[in-house]
This record gives C-alpha cells, structure tokens and sequence, in this order.
C-alpha cells in the first residue's frame, strides 16, 4: 500500500470514528460465544452417541481443536481487558478440591475419548481467587498438556511458603529449557512470527499477578521436576 492510500485509509477511519481495537474485540467476543455454543453441542451429541462417537479420532479432534480456539479466544479478550486497565480479579474464597474436581468434570468425556487419564492430589484446603480467571487459565493449561501428554494428566494443590499453588502435570516430553522459569514473561517478548506466541503464558502471569497480598503478587512457574516426569505449570496465588 503506497503512503497516500495509507494516509486515506488513517483518514477515512478517523472521520468515521471507528475503534478497530474494539471492533476486534467485540468480533472475538463473538466468536468466543459461537464455539461456546458449539462446544455445548459437542458435549450433548457425545452423550447421545455414546461410545460410537466418543471412541471417534475425528471427532475428538473436532472437540479438542473447537476448545483450543474457546480458550484462545477468552485469553483475547482478559489480554484486550487488561490493556483497556479493565481487567481485576474479584477475590472470593473456594474450596479447592471441589473447584478442581468442577474442571475435572468439564474435561472427563474429552480426556476419555482420547485415552488419556486424568487424577487430583489436592490438599483439603481453602484458597482466594477469582474462579473465572482461574477457570480460564487451568483450561488452556489441561488443553495444551492434552497435546503433549502420553496417557496421564495430574492437577494438583498444596500450600507452599505461604501461597496457594494449584499444578498440571503431565507425563510427555517436557518443557524446553528455555520455557522453564518462574515470573512473568513481557508482552514484548511474544513472536508472533514464530507460530509460538506463549500468548497463554502471558495471559496466566498477567492473571497470576492481579493476585495480591500486601507485597506479594502471584505468579508461574514452569518445570520438568514433577514424579510424571513431564512438564509441570504452577500457579502461585498468595
């Protein structure tokens, strides 16, 4: 495009007052509660089939692609939120086995089409988040160890120095040593030429810190050091 059709097309969206930041985000708005829809569907049609389409590998593709996009898509939007500062967690106190049992639950039908088994080690404790940001973070968390697990997923809780820290684990290959740190990764660091953006990396840190107390704030952490010698996430919540 040469600089005067540039220059044009600035001027024509300035007469015309339009916002293309939320544009994209009301899109993706959109779209996120399409595939909701579709994912409700999905889950619905999988109880009517039965075993007949639950053993599918096409359509258990379908449901764990249809997911993959839901989750991309709600970490869109927390990430517009945040650079609008209209992202905050609401802290309320839950009890943790039960809400990990929920995301247990959510998944079970997937994680049996595909073989793949799913098991809790949660302390009896209780702990203060925000369920849905949470929520949105443990399930792009169990769908991307869905991609490189073998056969085992672990969510796991425990108090640890003082901060809540809730885990997935799985038995694949592991995290690359240059992905196995604790912190949070800068939005400037993204590649988005790559294909591997960390865009859930992000999201979780961001997430992670709008948690406080006092002068602590949460945060990830990434290692290979769990007893299903896979890749392990952490969140520490304080």
């Amino acid at each position: 495009m040469s600089t005067n059709n540039h220059d044009t097309s600035a001027q024509l969206r300035q007469s015309q007052g339009i916002d293309f930041s939320m544009v994209l985000a009301s899109a993706v708005h959109d779209m996120k509660n399409s595939l909701g829809m579709l994912l409700n569907s999905l889950d619905e049609l999988r109880q009517e089939q039965g075993q007949s389409i639950g053993e599918s590998p096409r359509f258990n593709t379908l449901q764990y692609e249809a997911e993959r996009m839901h989750n991309d898509l709600v970490q869109l939007l927390g990430i517009y939120r945040l650079g609008e500062n209209n992202l905050s967690a609401h802290i309320e106190e839950h009890f943790v086995p039960d809400f990990l049992s929920e995301h247990m639950a959510r998944h079970t039908p997937l994680l049996d089409g595909l073989g793949i088994r799913l098991t809790i080690e949660a302390d009896d404790i209780n702990g203060f988040f925000d369920e849905d940001l949470l929520t949105g973070v443990l399930n792009n968390t169990i769908n991307n160890a869905l991609r490189y697990t073998k056969s085992r997923i672990k969510l796991t809780a425990s108090e640890q120095q003082g901060f809540l820290v809730i885990g997935v684990e799985d038995d694949g290959d592991g995290y690359p040593e240059n992905m196995q740190h604790s912190g949070t990764p800068s939005f400037k660091s993204l590649d988005f030429k790559s294909g591997s953006t960390s865009l859930g990396l992000f999201f979780a840190s961001s997430v992670a810190q709008l948690h406080s107390e006092g002068n602590r704030h949460g945060f990830i952490k990434l290692h290979n050091d769990g007893p299903l010698v896979g890749g392990v996430f952490e969140i520490w919540l304080p």
